[in-house]
């Protein structure tokens, strides 16, 4: 379906986020006319990372703001609508617990509400996380386990899960939801994450960080194939069987962090690097192993992943080098990277 998003006018909330921003890229590669509501203006969001800050209509405003939503998708005729505007860094919603809960759930219930009241809407995406499903002992996660989530971050992508199903089955709305692996790519914009954090130090000349002995395991998703995954879903809201449905995006692989680090260095010519251990008290605690299966996605929407890590990580290398200035320019490596609590994500 080539020509699906073309002319079509799109509401993306999150979208100078790295997914958000991606996608956003892709829609106007599509030809959809693209609106963003962005609550801040950082000097380098992925809409700027990726040169397309013109080529949207943004919005200044929070997704908390019902007039706001609503006079967005009443003004510029909306018809489709990816939700994912979070904020979406654990140790973050670990130490700022109430504006996590308010811009995650509650701008999430926003949303869903303002797009009850417009009629046009045909279609609603709600980005929710492989956290959402807390710590399981038996794994890969599929999408029948139940949403546990136990820390603050991970009961806010809970909660907005269930609450776009609720909205679909109660209101029937056009809804499905996204539960996407570990994401990473060129053009994210936290340097904090892991592998653009190691990326950039191996870069610099510098070590990398291991948090917790890098034991923690983690599934991972190239940016590409989370954005495909995005569209096809989006694009199969025209069938009755898929609203109301949430769906697995992932890898199905496992890779501890200290393997994962090893790889990159290995990409990056840099295999006799010796990454550096984060003390004990520095370090967040996270789910320790997580991985999912896309069998679900793959029946239903025909998804699978294209790309495999060592092919997505030769890719992202190659961006980072490319946009290394935008970075020095723009941060401090060693007080966002070196020190930073853990981001598995």
């Amino acid at each position: 379906m080539d020509n699906f998003w073309k002319n079509r006018n799109v509401l993306v909330t999150g979208g100078n986020g790295f997914i958000g921003g991606a996608l956003s890229s892709e829609l106007v590669e599509k030809g959809a006319n693209v609106v963003v509501i962005l609550r801040d203006w950082p000097r380098f969001g992925t809409l700027n990372l990726l040169s397309i800050e013109r080529k949207v209509t943004i919005t200044p405003g929070s997704v908390c703001d019902l007039d706001l939503v609503s006079r967005v998708l009443n003004e510029y005729h909306i018809d489709s609508v990816f939700h994912l505007a979070a904020q979406p860094i654990v140790s973050t919603a670990n130490a700022s617990p109430l504006s996590t809960l308010e811009s995650n759930i509650r701008g999430s219930w926003i949303v869903l509400e303002a797009c009850r009241m417009h009629s046009r809407i045909e279609r609603i995406v709600v980005a929710s996380s492989d956290k959402a499903y807390g710590e399981h002992k038996n794994l890969p996660y599929t999408e029948d386990m139940p949403l546990l989530g136990n820390s603050p971050y991970e009961a806010s992508k809970a909660c907005a899960d269930i609450l776009s199903r609720c909205f679909s089955n109660t209101y029937d709305l056009p809804i499905a939801v996204t539960r996407c692996a570990n994401t990473y790519g060129g053009g994210d914009p936290n340097i904090s994450r892991v592998i653009p954090a190691t990326i950039l130090k191996i870069l610099k000349g510098e070590d990398p960080v291991i948090w917790n002995k890098g034991t923690a395991g983690r599934d991972f998703i190239y940016i590409k194939d989370a954005v495909k995954a995005y569209l096809l879903l989006g694009e199969a809201l025209d069938r009755k069987d898929v609203r109301g449905k949430a769906f697995n995006f992932g890898s199905a692989n496992l890779i501890s962090i200290q393997e994962l680090i090893k790889l990159i260095s290995s990409l990056m010519g840099k295999e006799d690097i010796k990454p550096v251990l984060m003390s004990n008290q520095d370090v967040i605690k996270e789910i320790d192993k997580q991985f999912m299966s896309f069998e679900k996605a793959k029946k239903e929407l025909g998804w699978e992943p294209e790309w495999t890590i060592q092919n997505g990580l030769k890719e992202t290398i190659e961006w980072y080098k490319n946009h290394i200035n935008d970075f020095n320019d723009s941060f401090s490596l060693n007080n966002n990277i070196n020190l930073q609590q853990s981001k598995l994500s």
